[in-house]
Protein backbone atom coordinates (compact mmCIF):
# COMPACT_ATOMS: atom_id res chain seq x y z
CA UNK A 1 0.00 0.00 0.00
CA UNK A 2 2.40 2.45 0.65
CA UNK A 3 3.87 2.14 -2.78
CA UNK A 4 0.30 2.67 -4.54
CA UNK A 5 0.03 6.09 -2.19
CA UNK A 6 3.74 6.92 -3.47
CA UNK A 7 3.31 6.39 -7.13
CA UNK A 8 1.52 9.70 -7.90
CA UNK A 9 4.11 11.92 -5.79
CA UNK A 10 6.59 9.99 -8.03
CA UNK A 11 4.60 11.14 -11.11
CA UNK A 12 4.42 14.38 -10.49
CA UNK A 13 8.50 15.23 -9.86
CA UNK A 14 9.23 12.94 -12.96
CA UNK A 15 7.10 15.29 -14.56
CA UNK A 16 8.40 17.99 -13.17
CA UNK A 17 11.86 17.13 -14.07
CA UNK A 18 10.49 16.65 -17.99
CA UNK A 19 9.54 20.38 -17.85
CA UNK A 20 12.66 21.60 -16.71
CA UNK A 21 14.48 19.39 -18.89
CA UNK A 22 12.20 20.45 -21.77
CA UNK A 23 12.98 24.26 -20.24
CA UNK A 24 16.66 23.74 -20.46
CA UNK A 25 16.96 22.03 -23.68
CA UNK A 26 15.28 25.09 -25.08
CA UNK A 27 17.87 27.43 -23.64
CA UNK A 28 20.76 24.80 -25.03
CA UNK A 29 19.56 24.27 -28.83
CA UNK A 30 18.39 27.84 -29.21
CA UNK A 31 21.74 29.18 -30.10
CA UNK A 32 22.31 26.65 -32.85
CA UNK A 33 18.93 27.17 -34.31
CA UNK A 34 20.44 29.47 -37.15
CA UNK A 35 23.60 27.08 -38.34
CA UNK A 36 26.72 29.16 -38.84
CA UNK A 37 27.82 27.35 -42.40
CA UNK A 38 31.28 29.50 -41.60
CA UNK A 39 32.39 27.21 -39.10
CA UNK A 40 34.29 23.79 -39.09
CA UNK A 41 33.58 19.92 -38.26
CA UNK A 42 33.81 20.69 -34.81
CA UNK A 43 30.69 22.88 -34.93
CA UNK A 44 28.82 20.68 -36.62
CA UNK A 45 29.59 18.16 -34.23
CA UNK A 46 28.76 20.30 -31.22
CA UNK A 47 25.49 21.10 -33.07
CA UNK A 48 24.66 17.06 -33.23
CA UNK A 49 25.52 16.58 -30.34
CA UNK A 50 23.23 19.22 -28.74
CA UNK A 51 20.43 18.35 -30.48
CA UNK A 52 20.35 14.87 -30.53
CA UNK A 53 21.22 15.37 -26.19
CA UNK A 54 17.95 17.07 -26.16
CA UNK A 55 16.15 13.91 -27.51
CA UNK A 56 17.25 11.94 -24.83
CA UNK A 57 16.84 14.93 -22.48
CA UNK A 58 13.21 15.27 -23.01
CA UNK A 59 12.17 11.77 -23.56
CA UNK A 60 13.81 10.33 -20.29
CA UNK A 61 11.57 10.97 -18.16
CA UNK A 62 8.59 9.43 -19.86
CA UNK A 63 10.12 6.43 -19.45
CA UNK A 64 9.94 6.31 -15.46
CA UNK A 65 6.19 7.35 -15.56
CA UNK A 66 4.41 4.08 -14.26
CA UNK A 67 1.28 4.97 -16.16
CA UNK A 68 3.55 4.43 -19.60
CA UNK A 69 5.93 1.81 -17.89
CA UNK A 70 2.52 0.26 -17.47
CA UNK A 71 2.22 -0.18 -21.30
CA UNK A 72 5.16 -1.72 -22.43
CA UNK A 73 5.37 -1.48 -26.10
CA UNK A 74 4.78 2.62 -25.79
CA UNK A 75 7.82 1.86 -22.81
CA UNK A 76 10.00 -0.04 -25.06
CA UNK A 77 9.36 2.48 -28.71
CA UNK A 78 10.35 5.45 -26.25
CA UNK A 79 13.61 3.74 -24.29
CA UNK A 80 14.62 2.78 -28.44
CA UNK A 81 13.94 6.11 -29.57
CA UNK A 82 15.91 8.00 -26.23
CA UNK A 83 18.74 5.23 -26.52
CA UNK A 84 19.06 5.26 -30.47
CA UNK A 85 18.32 8.56 -31.40
CA UNK A 86 19.64 10.33 -28.48
CA UNK A 87 22.21 8.78 -26.31
CA UNK A 88 24.02 7.09 -29.01
CA UNK A 89 24.39 9.47 -31.56
CA UNK A 90 24.92 12.48 -28.66
CA UNK A 91 27.53 10.35 -26.76
CA UNK A 92 29.70 9.60 -29.84
CA UNK A 93 29.42 13.51 -30.87
CA UNK A 94 30.87 14.51 -27.51
CA UNK A 95 34.24 12.37 -27.44
CA UNK A 96 35.61 14.07 -30.51
CA UNK A 97 33.82 17.52 -29.70
CA UNK A 98 35.79 17.20 -26.21
CA UNK A 99 39.21 15.71 -27.39
CA UNK A 100 39.02 18.86 -30.32
CA UNK A 101 38.22 21.24 -27.58
CA UNK A 102 41.80 21.27 -26.84
CA UNK A 103 41.84 22.13 -22.93
CA UNK A 104 41.93 19.17 -20.57
CA UNK A 105 39.29 19.23 -18.03
CA UNK A 106 37.31 19.03 -21.13
CA UNK A 107 38.69 16.33 -22.39
CA UNK A 108 38.52 14.63 -18.86
CA UNK A 109 34.83 16.11 -18.12
CA UNK A 110 32.67 15.24 -21.34
CA UNK A 111 34.64 12.25 -22.53
CA UNK A 112 34.23 9.90 -19.21
CA UNK A 113 30.66 10.38 -19.04
CA UNK A 114 30.03 10.18 -22.84
CA UNK A 115 31.68 6.39 -21.93
CA UNK A 116 29.50 5.46 -18.94
CA UNK A 117 26.17 6.93 -21.19
CA UNK A 118 26.70 4.55 -23.21
CA UNK A 119 28.12 1.94 -20.89
CA UNK A 120 25.11 2.15 -18.61
CA UNK A 121 22.93 2.59 -21.49
CA UNK A 122 23.83 -0.75 -22.67
CA UNK A 123 23.84 -3.04 -19.60
CA UNK A 124 20.15 -1.25 -19.12
CA UNK A 125 19.34 -2.78 -22.54
CA UNK A 126 20.83 -6.16 -21.07
CA UNK A 127 19.37 -6.14 -18.18
CA UNK A 128 15.46 -5.98 -20.04
CA UNK A 129 16.35 -8.44 -22.19
CA UNK A 130 17.53 -11.15 -19.42
CA UNK A 131 14.07 -9.65 -17.85
CA UNK A 132 15.69 -8.38 -14.91
CA UNK A 133 13.54 -5.07 -14.78
CA UNK A 134 14.91 -3.82 -11.23
CA UNK A 135 18.32 -4.14 -12.48
CA UNK A 136 17.15 -2.54 -15.77
CA UNK A 137 15.44 0.30 -13.99
CA UNK A 138 18.77 1.41 -12.41
CA UNK A 139 20.62 1.30 -14.86
CA UNK A 140 18.29 3.10 -16.81
CA UNK A 141 18.33 5.94 -13.57
CA UNK A 142 22.43 5.90 -14.06
CA UNK A 143 21.72 6.87 -17.52
CA UNK A 144 19.43 9.41 -17.33
CA UNK A 145 21.74 11.29 -14.37
CA UNK A 146 24.60 11.41 -17.15
CA UNK A 147 21.81 12.62 -19.62
CA UNK A 148 20.44 15.39 -17.02
CA UNK A 149 24.02 16.53 -16.92
CA UNK A 150 22.89 19.00 -19.50
CA UNK A 151 20.70 20.45 -16.67
CA UNK A 152 23.34 20.20 -13.57
CA UNK A 153 26.51 21.30 -15.20
CA UNK A 154 24.16 25.08 -16.16
CA UNK A 155 23.09 25.18 -12.57
CA UNK A 156 26.71 24.36 -10.86
CA UNK A 157 28.42 27.02 -13.36
CA UNK A 158 26.36 30.21 -11.76
CA UNK A 159 26.72 28.85 -8.29
CA UNK A 160 30.62 28.19 -8.23
CA UNK A 161 30.90 31.96 -10.40
CA UNK A 162 29.03 32.89 -6.93
CA UNK A 163 30.67 31.69 -4.80
CA UNK A 164 34.03 32.66 -6.39
CA UNK A 165 32.72 36.51 -6.86
CA UNK A 166 34.43 37.76 -3.10
CA UNK A 167 37.83 36.61 -3.90
CA UNK A 168 37.65 38.04 -7.67
CA UNK A 169 35.42 40.31 -7.42
CA UNK A 170 33.33 39.81 -10.65
CA UNK A 171 31.66 36.87 -12.08
CA UNK A 172 31.88 37.29 -15.40
CA UNK A 173 35.62 37.50 -15.89
CA UNK A 174 36.08 33.73 -15.13
CA UNK A 175 32.64 32.12 -16.75
CA UNK A 176 35.07 30.80 -19.41
CA UNK A 177 37.24 28.36 -17.00
CA UNK A 178 34.60 27.61 -14.90
CA UNK A 179 32.36 25.72 -17.54
CA UNK A 180 34.56 22.69 -17.84
CA UNK A 181 34.74 22.57 -14.25
CA UNK A 182 30.56 22.45 -13.99
CA UNK A 183 30.76 19.95 -16.63
CA UNK A 184 33.22 17.90 -15.03
CA UNK A 185 31.08 18.12 -11.43
CA UNK A 186 27.93 17.76 -12.86
CA UNK A 187 27.77 14.15 -13.87
CA UNK A 188 29.62 13.41 -10.87
CA UNK A 189 26.85 14.70 -8.40
CA UNK A 190 24.06 13.29 -10.49
CA UNK A 191 25.32 9.85 -10.07
CA UNK A 192 25.61 9.99 -6.21
CA UNK A 193 22.13 11.33 -6.40
CA UNK A 194 21.09 8.53 -8.79
CA UNK A 195 22.75 6.08 -6.47
CA UNK A 196 21.40 7.58 -3.19
CA UNK A 197 17.73 7.15 -5.46
CA UNK A 198 18.73 3.33 -6.42
CA UNK A 199 19.29 2.63 -2.70
CA UNK A 200 15.97 3.92 -1.19
CA UNK A 201 14.09 2.65 -3.68
CA UNK A 202 15.78 -1.00 -2.75
CA UNK A 203 15.10 -0.45 1.10
CA UNK A 204 11.40 0.08 -0.03
CA UNK A 205 10.96 -2.42 -1.81
CA UNK A 206 12.67 -4.60 1.03
CA UNK A 207 10.57 -3.46 3.87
Amino acid sequence: MIHHRSEPARARKIWLMLVVAAVFGVVLVRPYLRLDVTNGPHYYLLVAHIFTALVALVLGPLQFIPAIRARGGVHRTIGRCYLLAGVLPSALTAIPVALLSGRLITQIGLVIPAVLWLVTGALAVRAARRRDFARHRNWMTRNYALTFLAVTSRVLVPLILLVQVPFSGTAAANAQSVIPIGQALGWIVNLVVAEILIRRSRSRSVT
